[in-house]
């Protein structure tokens, strides 16, 4: 294992990140749309022999166990922010090299066949840099693919919160594909409406998938601190039910959370 960067090397955000990942310990159990996501990826890398593959943003491994199971490679480097998943990604991989650190900041290597990336990219200070990076780190003939979210994600609690990370929308990232001279792209969007019993049921949800409401980035270079209350979160629960109720399979009153994933294939000529 290699660890680039210290917990007091990475910025204040990047710290804050890690510690709601670190904190979030039964992410697997609830990151239901996370792992499909995953599962689409794997079914569109277009080789399953590849010479380096690099993994950027592991988390909790959800996509290195599908890697590890489907692709054959000679080299494997494996990324994540946060270093109590090292052992876990070194036992599902390992041969692999698991580097811990900002995967925007630090050495990831270069001439890779394979760069993935699954729902990570987002956290990114400036997310369409991961392309650039990605060209830059790709053999010629090698694969970019990865999944991140559309502005329209989690879209219930930046209308009622204005709180949310600052998602580029596809036409940004294709402008930024072709611009790192990226060919046979590939973009797609799908969108999934999760019904939960309550607005705190979502809350409670979001936290488990290691994501705050309480300080998140709303524009690639500001954030601002969002603290609950009693009346927030009664004002909260109010305004949800009124402007986001539905109903699930079985006809029971519920509200929905929306996820919008957008996912990206692209090779470097």
């Amino acid at each position: 294992m290699k660890t680039l960067d210290t917990p007091d090397d990475l910025s204040a955000r990047k710290q804050n990140i890690a510690r709601h990942f670190a904190s979030a310990g039964d992410y697997d159990q609830h990151a239901n749309i996370q792992q499909q996501v995953c599962q689409y990826l794997l079914a569109n890398i277009a080789q399953t022999k590849q010479s380096s593959v690099l993994e950027v943003g592991a988390g909790t491994g959800q996509m290195t166990r599908l890697l590890a199971e489907h692709i054959r490679s000679q080299h494997w480097v494996i990324n994540e922010l946060c270093s109590e998943q090292a052992a876990t990604l070194q036992s599902i991989l390992p041969i692999a090299d698991i580097v811990i650190g900002d995967a925007e900041t630090i050495d990831l290597e270069s001439n890779h066949s394979l760069i993935v990336s699954a729902n990570a990219v987002q956290w990114f200070d400036d997310p369409l840099s991961f392309v650039t990076q990605s060209a830059r780190r790709l053999q010629a003939g090698g694969q970019l693919i990865f999944s991140t979210f559309t502005p329209n994600n989690f879209l219930q609690i930046k209308t009622l919160t204005g709180q949310g990370l600052y998602y580029p929308d596809i036409d940004e990232w294709q402008s930024a594909l072709v611009d790192a001279g990226f060919e046979n792209i590939e973009l797609s969007t799908q969108r999934f409406d999760l019904p939960f019993p309550t607005p705190y049921a979502i809350l409670k949800h979001m936290k488990l998938t290691g994501v705050s409401t309480n300080q998140t980035q709303v524009q690639s270079d500001n954030t601002q601190t969002f603290m609950w209350t009693k009346s927030r979160l009664k004002q909260f629960e109010s305004d949800y039910w009124q402007h986001f109720s539905a109903q699930d399979e079985a006809g029971q009153p519920c509200v929905n959370l929306t996820y919008e994933v957008l996912t990206v294939s692209a090779f470097k000529p």
